[in-house]
């Protein structure tokens, strides 16, 4: 399970490195990989590439009425392999859309990570605090 928050840095090419504590997630019998996706919310989303093979199982029996949806989610999906460092290279085609630049946040949401832009993360996080606790999570007790 992914959680957490982590500040990373993204090179000039678009690589950035996979916090040492999270790397292991990554290893499968043949290399390390991840798949990395567009999120509807402007981050990217980071799975260990057997969790997205199940995902986009799920993502591909939805029914026609939801195709945009599968080619936001299957349609972005990169597969991308871990260097020896622990390094990823993100493709442009997804840093772009999301604002991805030089200083991003890597944040564990359970069973995947989201790359978020620094500032973008910030903003939400505040925007969110200012509308209040919605009604679903109301009654919840830390």
């Amino acid at each position: 399970m992914f959680q957490g928050k982590s500040s990373i840095t993204i090179d000039p090419k678009g690589r950035m490195s996979i916090p040492v504590k999270l790397r292991s997630s990554f290893v499968e019998p043949d290399g390390s990989f991840l798949t990395i996706t567009r999120h509807p919310h402007g981050c990217l989303v980071i799975f260990p590439r057997a969790s997205w093979m199940v995902k986009q199982q799920k993502l591909l029996q939805m029914p026609m009425s939801a195709e945009a949806w599968k080619r936001m989610f299957v349609g972005n999906a990169t597969d991308i392999e871990v260097d020896d460092s622990g390094r990823v290279l993100i493709p442009a085609e997804l840093r772009k859309p999301v604002g991805l630049d030089k200083s991003a946040v890597l944040m564990g949401m359970g069973g995947h990570l989201e790359l978020w832009d620094e500032a973008a993360i910030t903003k939400m996080e505040s925007d969110t605090a200012a509308a209040g606790v919605p009604e679903s999570i109301a009654n919840f007790v830390f």
